[in-house]
C-alpha cells in the first residue's frame, strides 16, 4: 500500500490537492510541530528560563538531575485548511505578538512550509497561520465572480488560499497601484467583469484618451476622456451625492442604504485610471483643473459611502511630488492594493501609512509575478493574486451586459453630454465625446 502510494502520489497530488494535503502532508505536518515545538521556541528566544532559586534547589534535591526545562509558550490543536494550518498560542508575560512575527521564517523553515503568518488573535493570545505551497502561483477561477451580495467580487486568491473578494460595502473606495505589465489592469478587468452583471452604474474617467476604460463602453454609464470632461464629470457626480443627500434628510434616514428598496438610487461605482494625468500641471489654467478635479474626488470620497458613490482610482506613480490634493484623496481611500512599482515612493504613497510590514512586502514582488499583489486596509494586509481576466474577455462580458446599463439623468446636460453607453460601443462614446469637445 505504501510502495502504491509513493508511485500515485505526483499524480493525486496534482488532481486532488486538498484530499492529497489533508490526508497525507497535514499529519506529516502536525507531528512534525510536535516535535519541534520546544527547540525552535529556545533557538527563536521565545522560551523563558526558570528561576535561578528553582533550578539550584531542583538540583541539590534530585541529586544532580538536570534542571528545569525552560518554559515555551503553549500552543493549542492544530486545524487544517485548504492548503495549510492554523493553531493558536498563548503568550507568556513579557512577550508581544511582534516577538513571533519576527521568528516566522524559521517557522517556516523548520516546518518545511512555503510561508507562516502571525497575528493577534485577542489580548494575550496570537494566531499562526501557514501555507504549504504558494496558492498565488495557480490561482483557481471561482465558479461566479460574484460575491455573496451587491457591490462584492471575487477578483482573486488570497496568499492564504482563500477567495480575494472586493467587497465596496466594507470598505467603499480603493486605490491601486502598480507598473506596467504588473497585473494593475487586470485586476480593473476582474472587477468591472463582476459588477458587470449587477445593477451598478458603471462611470470611467480615463484621461488617457479612454484607451483603457474605452473596452467597458457599453456598460459605461457616462466616461471622461480628458481632464476638461472629468472635471464637469466629477462636479456633476458631486451634484449626484448632494441630491442624494436631501433625499436621505427628507426621509430621515443616514444613508441610501436605509430607504427602502424601491425608492434607494441605483450605486454607482467610479473608476479613475491614471490618476496622475488628473493632477500634472503644465500651466495655471492646467493648474485651476487639477485642483477641481482632486477637490471634487476628496468630496467624493468624504461623501459617497452613505450616499453609493464608491471610488477605484489606479495610477501607475502616485506620489506626493504630485501635489497635497493627493495625500488627502490617499488618507480618504481606506483599501489600497500595490503591485509591482517602478518607484518606492508609490508604494510609500499606497501601503506605508497603514503597515510597514505591507511595505516590505510589496517592494519584493519581482516582475515575473504579474497579478501579484499586497492589499491592506485598517484591518491587516495580505498578498494575493488576481485571476487573468483579459482585455478581450472584459471587453466581450461589458457587452453581453450592456442592457442593465442605467442612464443617469444627474450626469448628462444640454452643453456636455458625456453619453450613456447603453446599447452603443466604445467607439459611438468616443465619438460623442469628440464633439462634445468641439463645442
Amino acid at each position: 500500500m505504501v510502495t502504491g502510494l509513493i508511485i500515485a502520489g505526483p499524480a493525486l497530488r496534482r488532481r486532488y490537492p486538498a484530499a492529497w494535503w489533508l490526508l497525507v502532508c497535514f499529519p506529516v505536518a502536525c507531528v512534525r510541530i510536535s516535535r519541534t515545538w520546544r527547540p525552535l521556541m529556545a533557538g527563536c528566544g521565545l522560551a523563558v528560563s526558570r528561576k535561578a532559586a528553582l533550578t539550584v534547589v531542583s538540583g541539590l534535591v534530585g541529586n544532580g538531575a538536570p534542571p528545569p526545562q525552560p518554559r515555551v509558550p503553549r500552543r493549542g490543536t492544530v486545524r487544517p485548511t485548504a492548503g495549510g494550518f492554523w493553531f493558536v498560542v498563548r503568550l507568556l508575560p513579557g512577550q508581544i505578538p511582534q516577538d513571533f512575527a519576527k521568528a516566522a521564517p524559521a517557522f517556516a523553515e523548520t516546518w518545511l512550509v512555503h510561508a507562516v503568518r502571525v497575528t493577534a488573535w485577542k489580548p494575550g493570545f496570537i494566531r499562526i497561520s501557514a501555507s504549504a505551497a504558494d496558492p498565488l502561483n495557480e490561482p483557481r477561477l471561482p465558479a461566479t465572480r460574484s460575491g455573496d451580495r451587491l457591490l462584492s467580487v471575487a477578483v482573486g486568491v488570497l496568499e492564504t488560499g482563500a477567495r480575494w473578494v472586493i467587497d465596496l460595502r466594507q470598505i467603499p473606495h480603493w486605490l491601486i497601484v502598480g507598473a506596467t505589465r504588473s497585473g494593475k489592469s487586470t485586476l480593473i478587468n476582474a472587477l468591472v467583469a463582476g459588477l458587470a452583471p449587477q445593477p451598478v452604474a458603471l462611470v470611467g474617467i480615463d484621461c488617457k484618451g479612454g484607451m483603457e476604460l474605452s473596452l467597458y463602453g457599453p456598460r459605461l454609464s457616462a466616461l471622461a476622456t480628458n481632464r476638461t470632461q472629468a472635471v464637469t464629470l466629477l462636479s456633476a457626480l458631486v451634484s449626484l451625492t448632494q441630491e442624494r443627500m436631501a433625499i436621505c434628510r427628507a426621509a430621515h434616514v443616514r444613508n441610501v442604504w436605509g430607504l427602502p428598496e424601491e425608492k434607494r438610487p441605483v450605486p454607482v461605482v467610479v473608476i479613475v485610471d491614471e490618476l496622475a494625468e488628473l493632477f500634472l500641471i503644465a500651466n495655471r489654467t492646467e493648474k485651476d483643473e487639477a485642483h477641481a478635479a482632486g477637490t471634487a474626488l476628496i468630496r467624493l470620497a468624504q461623501l459617497g459611502a452613505a450616499l453609493g458613490v464608491f471610488l477605484i482610482v489606479a495610477g501607475q506613480r502616485v506620489g506626493s511630488d504630485l501635489g497635497p490634493g493627493v495625500t488627502a484623496l490617499r488618507a480618504q481611500l481606506g483599501g489600497r492594493v500595490c503591485h509591482r512599482v517602478a518607484d518606492p515612493g508609490t508604494a510609500e504613497m499606497a501601503l506605508g501609512d497603514l503597515n510597514p510590514d505591507a511595505l516590505k512586502a510589496a517592494q519584493a514582488i519581482r516582475p515575473d509575478q504579474a497579478g501579484t499583489a499586497v492589499l491592506a486596509s485598517g484591518d491587516g494586509w495580505e498578498r494575493a493574486r488576481s485571476h487573468l481576466i483579459s482585455e478581450t474577455d472584459a471587453e466581450s462580458t461589458a457587452a453581453a451586459y450592456a442592457h442593465l446599463t442605467p442612464y443617469l439623468t444627474e450626469l448628462h446636460d444640454p452643453v456636455s453630454d458625456f453619453g450613456s453607453a447603453k446599447g452603443t460601443g466604445a467607439t459611438a462614446v468616443l465619438e460623442r465625446l469628440d464633439r462634445d469637445d468641439d463645442v
